[in-house]
């Protein structure tokens, strides 16, 4: 996962940027292109699997015996990026006839571990649509140039190991770095494709170590929770934050035996109204149902006013376990009914409820 946890998006126009796929891919034409002899192209411009043809200003660049470097500052926009103005370097060398073009990882890249990615164990942590994007450069110019397209490209980010542990990469089994990533090579600010992205990679890692149950967590209290509750290995532990929809609706294809999902009153109690992202800024708790979940319980009529104009979620709370209310237990069922509607019948879903001292408060059953 590249992208941090985000606060509210500015109210201004938001400025897209460029995936770490984008940026490597126009260092990589950089470099072959001094390689080749034409001399560092600068800004370089590159074709986008949408055909889009954005041109990039080189950071570094440096032509040695038999090889070249270019360096790129990687611009995400107005996108939470942890790799936002980070150094993506192409180093590209001649590589031994028919071999094609060869990737390597670099300082600052990681390296798959585990089965279950799209990349294969032993392989740089470098994705198919930028290894499509770079290869297909290569061929381009080796063309131009009437030369086998055979070069070995090994990319580098600068910091990329310390940048790494913000991201999901370790619990993926992606170890030293970063990954380079991108579908359209355009970064969409608050998209946070990116921390989609690392939950499926996630489940499916998951999924391919045999794993057949996975919780989904909002954030490390809830997670820390569940995992002493449930015991189970850290693969099954899915970092979800707000986007309970794009864990669910992924596994309905890909499919295990058991899910959990984790997470705060407040969020819950979205997801069981139906919400499928549960972000502050694309919803609020829907405080009359609370309240008509508090009478169904038991709860005399001033309480249930009270809750209809409560300022939160938790001061609901609170007003139901002031009566002995199990309003907790009940919001996690009905949520639990919610994610099964999503995930598909065949997946068996239980939620817990967690609360600011990392307590479970509520569970389905």
């Amino acid at each position: 996962m590249e992208s941090a946890p985000h606060d509210e998006p500015p109210a201004r126009p938001l400025r897209r940027g460029w995936t770490t796929g984008a940026c490597a891919t126009a260092a990589t034409k950089a470099a072959l292109g001094a390689l080749l002899g034409d001399g560092f192209a600068d800004p370089v411009t590159i074709t986008l699997p949408g055909g889009q043809q954005p041109a990039f200003a080189l950071a570094m660049q440096a032509l040695g015996d038999g090889c070249a470097e270019a360096g790129i500052i990687k611009d995400a926009g107005d996108d939470p990026d942890v790799t936002h103005g980070a150094l993506v370097i192409a180093r590209v060398a001649p590589a031994y006839e028919g071999a094609g073009v060869v990737f390597r990882a670099g300082d600052g890249v990681g390296t798959v571990t585990r089965p279950g990615l799209p990349i294969g164990v032993g392989e740089p942590a470098i994705n198919p649509v930028p290894r499509q994007m770079m290869r297909a450069e290569i061929e381009a110019l080796a063309r131009a140039h009437d030369v086998a397209p055979d070069f070995v490209v090994t990319i580098s980010v600068e910091n990329g190991a310390r940048l790494a542990e913000k991201t999901w990469n370790p619990r993926l089994g992606i170890m030293g770095g970063l990954s380079i990533l991108g579908t359209t090579g355009i970064v969409i600010p608050y998209s946070c494709s990116a921390w989609i992205h690392s939950i499926h990679r996630g489940i499916d890692v998951a999924r391919a170590i045999g794993l057949d149950h996975v919780v989904g967590s909002t954030g490390d209290l809830s997670e820390k929770a569940a995992m002493a509750r449930l015991g189970l290995a850290e693969e099954a532990y899915i970092d979800m934050g707000d986007f309970v929809g794009g864990m669910l609706k992924y596994l309905r294809t890909h499919p295990v035996r058991r899910v959990t999902v984790s997470g705060g009153f407040a969020k819950i109690s979205k997801l069981a109204q139906g919400a499928m992202d549960l972000h502050s800024g694309r919803g609020s708790v829907d405080r009359d149902a609370l309240a008509d979940m508090m009478a169904s319980l038991g709860a005399p009529s001033e309480p249930v006013e009270q809750a209809r104009v409560a300022d939160s979620a938790s001061q609901i709370l609170a007003l139901a376990n002031g009566l002995g209310l199990k309003l907790a237990d009940a919001v996690a069922r009905r949520a639990a009914l919610e994610a099964k509607r999503m995930a598909g019948p065949e997946i068996e879903v239980d939620v817990l409820i967690v609360d600011r001292a990392g307590v479970i408060v509520g569970e389905s059953g």
